[in-house]
């Protein structure tokens, strides 16, 4: 899938003092702080930091002059970076269908739409079951609904809330 990277970053964690006895569990409770807690675009990395890896270069700390003195650590972290943009391919998972859209979830977190002027024509949503499904005219076993995975283009993303608008007009998007 595009949209992901990896990226080796060189950081300083500035830890407290009182931490100074578990480093290692501190160094790993501020990177966290880049994680999905926060569902937040990252300019410094351009993306939103999904998995990090962290490597202490060396036990050496220095301590910075202050009211309360804190320890900056040094820092080698691996990132994976989610960076969609515009024309890339990217698969998530159908959490919603209507007459007029499909919603989708890439890993777990930011929200894709795909509007209804973006949905290639041999698409047609038909209610099976009582369930909303976009089933292809041309091969009938082609059908998007609730649970499957689909691939799409993105249109646009909203780095403020996360928000993917998507396509499935091009001919390699659709079920996986």
């Amino acid at each position: 899938m595009e949209g992901l990277k990896e990226c080796e970053a060189n950081l300083v964690v500035y830890l407290h003092p009182s931490m100074a006895k578990c480093v290692n569990n501190a160094i790993l409770r501020e990177l966290s702080s880049l994680l999905f807690m926060f569902f937040k675009y990252n300019e410094t990395f351009d993306g939103v930091v999904l998995v990090n890896d962290p490597n202490v270069r060396s036990n050496l700390a220095k301590i910075l002059p202050g009211i309360h003195p804190y320890l900056g650590v040094r820092l080698k972290a691996k990132l994976l970076l989610c960076s969609p943009k515009p024309n890339m391919l990217l698969e998530g998972e159908v959490v919603k269908i209507g007459r007029q859209s499909i919603h989708a979830v890439i890993l777990g977190f930011p929200s894709a739409v795909i509007a209804d002027e973006d949905i290639r024509d041999e698409f047609k949503c038909k209610v099976k079951h009582g369930k909303e499904v976009f089933v292809s005219r041309r091969h009938k076993k082609h059908k998007i609904k609730v649970g499957t995975i689909i691939r799409f283009l993105v249109k646009s993303f909203d780095k403020e809330i996360l928000h993917i608008s998507g396509s499935l007009v091009a001919a390699n998007t659709g079920c996986t």
